[in-house]
């Protein structure tokens, strides 16, 4: 009788266990999921201020190059021989402003890894949380021995 009621006490405390376990993982991940969604709104709202300034940038840079690249066609087109036909200085220029827009995409790129907009910290917690939850429950089932 003794060992019976000693029984159901360790069932019922073992049950406590668990069930205190299974709330607090729920609330972990609940917890875990907010700080992701924060943390990538913050990546997100940094990512979207470069970008919107990189665009305004853009657009003024782009005004100025029209007009430079203009002046160099007229320019390369006094310097070339007379018997050349006019399109050749505009050919020359473009190709030239052609490699160096694939030298900046390029740059361009690099900066905008994947890698770089990880929630770093998140993925990290997780990967703790998850060490701690296998620990938790590795020490459970040495206790239910």
């Amino acid at each position: 009788m003794e060992t019976e009621n000693r029984t159901r006490a360790e069932g019922s405390s073992i049950g406590a266990l668990f069930s205190s376990l299974t709330r607090e993982v729920t609330a972990l991940v609940r917890k875990e999921t907010e700080l992701v969604k924060a943390e990538m709104s913050q990546k997100t709202s940094q990512a979207m201020g470069g970008i919107a300034a990189i665009a305004v940038a853009g657009a003024v840079l782009f005004s100025g190059l029209l007009v430079l690249l203009a002046a160099a066609v007229f320019g390369l087109n006094e310097v070339l021989p007379p018997e050349t036909t006019p399109w050749l200085g505009a050919l020359i220029v473009g190709g030239v402003v052609m490699l160096i827009g694939f030298i900046m995409l390029q740059s361009g790129r690099k900066k905008l890894k994947s890698q770089n907009l990880m929630p770093n910290r998140t993925m990290a917690s997780l990967r703790r949380d998850k060490e701690f939850a296998k620990e938790h429950e590795r020490s459970v089932m040495e206790g239910q021995r």
